[in-house]
């Protein structure tokens, strides 16, 4: 949402107020989005003003809408630490907030008193067909270095140079670390609440991170490397999770392959091209996906008892690469990542 706060307040600093029409804009923003792509479920980060929004959503039909958390305020208007919010048309039937395992922390050599950097969302949505899924909306550790150098200082040029290197490369290690370590413990509570509940899982938000550079990769396991294999066959499927877009991607491909088979075409001797994933942040030169969704094995394809498929993925994306001012002045920082899941026939 980057910065979703109503004026008069501020967000982080005492200047940083919206003023009444670029408010406005950012309103129509998001109205002009959801009447486009029409999602169904859909989950923020950045979200300062929890009232503006819910009214929001329940205007443009989203009857169900949930946060669990309140950001903080200092000075009586400015705000900061902004939370997580999900809205739904279809039922929220439960709402909680994700606690990590403290003695797994501890095991882990984590403080007593580790927090997640952002609270997770879970919300129990009652989807069609399929019923209570758990859908979890996470904003993970930044990379943002953990440790500020306090300016002004009195250090010669190539002393102050030498302070901020150091705090970048511990400080930066230091969010990697909690960014990690939030995954890791959320990961065990999806886990265990799977084994409760039996619920399907889906989960969705702003990673701060590629998942395929090993930081987060874990959120993707698939294999265990002691475990007996027919066990493994039998049960791992049923808590990992996969990629939205890997399962779109191969979507695709079984959809050729069906299509060859039914018109009695030879196949061609080299599998189809890859599609492009579109990044979804841009900083400077470089860009990066760093927003997803992941899904249970209800949703692949492949799985014998799966109910649906990711038939699309779109990365709304506009707004970055092609940014109108009248239009897009007030966006996101971010491309907005949308799956389409199609019941199995």
């Amino acid at each position: 949402m980057f910065n979703y706060l109503e004026p008069p307040n501020a967000f982080y600093e005492f200047e940083r107020i919206y003023t009444a029409q670029q408010w406005a804009k950012k309103q129509r923003w998001i109205s002009d989005y959801l009447n486009q792509q029409q999602p169904d479920v859909i989950g923020f980060q950045e979200v300062f003003s929890i009232d503006p929004l819910k009214a929001l959503m329940h205007k443009q039909g989203y009857a169900y809408f949930a946060v669990i958390d309140e950001p903080e305020v200092i000075d009586d208007f400015i705000y900061k630490r902004p939370v997580v919010a999900i809205a739904s048309r279809f039922p929220i039937t439960e709402v909680g907030v994700v606690r990590h395992d403290n003695e797994l922390a501890q095991t882990l050599g984590l403080a007593a008193d580790f927090s997640f950097s952002r609270k997770v969302l879970r919300a129990t949505v009652d989807l069609p067909h399929i019923g209570n899924t758990d859908c979890y909306v996470v904003h993970f550790k930044s990379k943002r270095s953990m440790i500020e150098v306090e300016e002004p200082n009195q250090l010669a040029p190539e002393q102050n140079i030498i302070e901020h290197l150091k705090a970048t490369l511990a400080g930066g290690w230091g969010s990697t670390i909690q960014r990690g370590t939030e995954a890791t413990l959320l990961m065990v509570e999806m886990i265990a609440r799977r084994e409760a509940t039996q619920n399907p899982m889906l989960l969705m938000g702003d990673f701060n991170n590629n998942l395929a550079d090993g930081v987060l990769s874990h959120l993707l396991t698939d294999s265990l490397r002691f475990a007996p294999a027919f066990d493994c066959r039998a049960y791992l499927a049923k808590y990992c999770l996969s990629d939205a877009w890997d399962l779109y991607v191969r979507s695709l491909v079984n959809t050729g392959v069906a299509k060859e088979v039914s018109d009695n075409i030879e196949p061609e001797p080299h599998p189809p091209k890859k599609p492009h994933r579109v990044p979804t942040h841009y900083y400077g030169a470089s860009s990066s996906v760093l927003d997803y969704i992941l899904l249970s094995c209800e949703f692949y394809a492949s799985f014998h008892d799966s109910f649906y498929e990711v038939s699309n993925y779109h990365t709304y994306d506009r707004h970055l690469i092609n940014p109108d001012f009248e239009r897009d002045d007030q966006s996101t920082d971010h491309a907005v990542v949308m799956a389409t899941l199609t019941l199995r026939a």
